[in-house]
């Protein structure tokens, strides 16, 4: 039913598989649930990458009519629908799918709820980097798509939030003993790559772009992590209380740039491919050419 929610699967993990359970998929959950009260503080944000992955809709001339939107808290969905496209929202949290537009499923990323060929167009926009299984994801949305589906995706890459990482490892090493696991590992824009032809996506294509974020202070930036849903799931993190000096000595750490803020760039790998179908181009053989590329970058001058 239109607007309605539907509760699907609970929170698995991939224990019982091969698959390194790197992130407490709860803990996301329970960030995201939080995060649903806060969200309007980082709304700028989301939607100027929900801008950058739709403008690539907007250079293609067909259309799509089964969209699945994960975990776009409200960024895609409204998109979509000035669009005139009915779409499918899906999130871990149930207080955050609520933001979105059109039927809305609480399910996991990682266990679409979903049968073969739902969709002729899946969509996450900055909502798989918490995923364990992200291989297996890919599969599952190239399973979900309709042959000649499109994938369409944003992911954080490296080096976001590296300069994080550092001040707060060399902040703990100065007031500890050692370095608790403390940023989540993002991918490269290579290994994102690896993951679409791994799936089976065909015509895989991957773009960057950056955006430059700034902030006056560790704190503002910490509550901008908060109200996204992006503060520290990993399954080895600490669950201790950090030492009082820490995050002081951190924020001095980042300081070091010398001006009135310190950079946070957000870098993205933006992703498409589509589900494999007969009628799509497929690339000649050896052999199969008909004109050389000595001709084509030599032309022979015109006889009189």
């Amino acid at each position: 039913m239109a607007g309605g929610l539907a509760k699907s699967v609970d929170t698995r993990t991939s224990a019982f598989m091969d698959t390194p359970v790197i992130f407490d998929r709860k803990a996301v959950r329970r960030h995201r649930d939080r995060a649903a009260r806060r969200l309007d503080g980082i709304m700028p944000v989301l939607d100027i990458t929900a801008d950058l992955l739709l403008d690539r809709l907007d250079d293609m001339v067909r259309s799509f009519s089964a969209v699945l939107d994960i975990g776009g808290r409200g960024a895609i969905s409204s998109r979509l629908g000035a669009r005139g496209i009915a779409t499918t929202s899906m999130d871990l949290s149930s207080s955050l799918v609520t933001r979105s537009e059109g039927m809305r499923v609480c399910a996991d990323a990682e266990w679409l709820p979903f049968a073969p060929h739902s969709f002729d167009l899946v969509i996450a926009n900055l909502s798989l980097h918490w995923v364990n299984d992200l291989p297996g994801v890919f599969a599952q949305i190239r399973h979900v798509l309709r042959p000649d589906g499109l994938f369409l995706a944003s992911m954080p890459i490296l080096p976001t939030l590296r300069p994080l990482r550092t001040a707060l490892e060399a902040a703990e090493l100065a007031v500890c003993d050692g370095v608790s696991p403390r940023v989540s590992p993002f991918p490269t824009q290579q290994s994102c790559a690896q993951l679409m032809q791994r799936a089976g996506f065909a015509l895989p294509v991957i773009d960057t772009e950056c955006l430059d974020l700034r902030y006056r202070s560790l704190s503002a930036l910490m509550a901008d992590l908060r109200a996204a849903g992006e503060t520290n799931a990993l399954t080895q993190r600490t669950r201790t209380i950090p030492p009082r000096m820490m995050f002081p000595a951190a924020a001095a750490e980042l300081e070091k740039q010398g001006a009135d803020s310190f950079a946070m760039p957000l870098h993205m790998a933006v992703l498409s491919g589509w589900a494999p179908a007969p009628t799509q181009p497929v690339p000649l053989q050896p052999g199969q050419f008909q004109h050389s590329l000595h001709d084509a970058l030599n032309p022979q001058e015109p006889t009189a």
